[in-house]
């Protein structure tokens, strides 16, 4: 089916960057949040974006009235009844979404797509909760939405092809570069990003090394713009707790650092601390940590083929900005070198040794 009108339930940071995104691009965007401030203030920040767009010569000033003009807003879910797709970005509680699904549900054509913006309860329990599940998806942007060019696209295991293209299709019209992913804890991003950032916060625990030691290694080893602690204090403490918390089923591996839990159960800042010279022996040290407890979760995840190296690089390029993404790290660094760094963990944690090993060196070789 073709989208031609868009709603947004969630006028938050996520869905005011999506709306404003969406809008860009030529949909008109309906908001819809139970609070009229909310509301006001989602489409002040649109027209504050792309006013400075239009600043920075990246829109014209008649592309910048237009796309403000696509935005409306208020505080009624009727207003969505005409929509061919609208995506929920309301809190990241199950009961809170359900709930919310309750009323919109009846309001939506029978054709209309529902998807939701969550990027760590699974898609199969929210479709539990409506009665198109067929009709229901998975679309988690990236933060910031308007600029990040990332959309996960989940498919739960009741969703219809036809609903999977249409999402596709629709990110790409809005400039996005869609993941495709089956459902899984994480999808195919978290899934080994939460992790990386999870035994960041395990060397600190064990004394190993400062906040400012892991991130100038983690910047280092992946080519990231940012260590996993300026991420954390990034994307708010509160949040890693979480998304690392929603894990814990895949195994003890995934259980969240004691410090994970300490400043995200008090939503704290981290402090970097003052910079401190390398240290071969001690970067090595953190460079195997790091590297090791993100291959293991990368592996684990295509042995359940969760998505594509290919998409994954994707999306480790471009929204978590690492100028060496992961799948093709381990195929330069060859399958010897991957199982030493993974192989510590596997015996901590009880796990098996990952299928994937064998494919490593091929992982990211063109097909055919």
């Amino acid at each position: 089916m073709a989208v031609k009108q868009v709603g947004v339930v969630g006028a938050g940071t996520m869905g005011s960057g999506i709306a404003t995104n969406i809008a860009q691009y030529g949909y008109p965007v309906q908001v819809v949040d139970r609070g009229a401030a909310q509301v006001t203030d989602a489409l002040a920040k649109a027209r504050q974006f792309y006013a400075r767009q239009a600043e920075r010569g990246r829109m014209s000033e008649a592309e910048a009235g237009a796309a403000a003009a696509r935005l409306q807003g208020g505080t009624d879910l009727g207003a969505l009844a005409g929509c061919d797709l609208v995506i929920e970005a309301v809190f990241e509680r199950l009961d809170i979404k359900a709930e919310l699904y309750g009323r919109l549900v009846p309001i939506l054509r029978p054709d209309c797509l529902l998807a939701t913006n969550t990027s760590c309860l699974q898609v199969g329990a929210l479709a539990e909760t409506v009665d198109r599940p067929e009709r229901f998806l998975g679309m988690h942007y990236f933060n910031p939405p308007s600029v990040n060019p990332i959309v996960e696209v989940v498919r739960g295991a009741q969703t219809n092809p036809a609903a999977i293209e249409t999402a596709l299709a629709f990110c790409k019209a809005t400039q996005k570069m869609p993941v495709l992913c089956r459902d899984s804890s994480g999808f195919a991003l978290n899934r080994f990003f939460c992790p990386y950032l999870n035994e960041a916060v395990r060397l600190y625990d064990d004394g190993v090394a400062t906040p400012f030691e892991v991130d100038r290694v983690g910047c280092d080893v992946f080519g990231a713009a940012a260590g996993p602690f300026v991420v954390i204090n990034l994307v708010g403490s509160r949040v890693m707790l979480d998304a690392q918390s929603n894990m814990v089923a895949l195994g003890r591996f995934y259980e969240p650092a004691k410090s994970v839990v300490r400043v995200g159960e008090q939503a704290g800042k981290w402090e970097i601390g003052d910079p401190s010279p390398p240290d071969g022996a001690r970067d090595r040290v953190i460079a195997d940590r790091l590297l090791g407890a993100t291959f293991l979760a990368l592996l684990q995840e295509l042995d359940e083929d969760v998505a594509t190296p290919a998409d994954i690089d994707l999306g480790a390029r471009h929204a978590f900005k690492f100028g060496k993404p992961p799948c093709a790290l381990m195929d330069a660094l060859g399958r010897a070198e991957v199982e030493r760094m993974v192989r510590p963990f596997c015996e901590t944690y009880g796990a098996a040794l990952p299928r994937g090993l064998s494919r490593v060196g091929k992982l990211t070789a063109p097909r055919g």
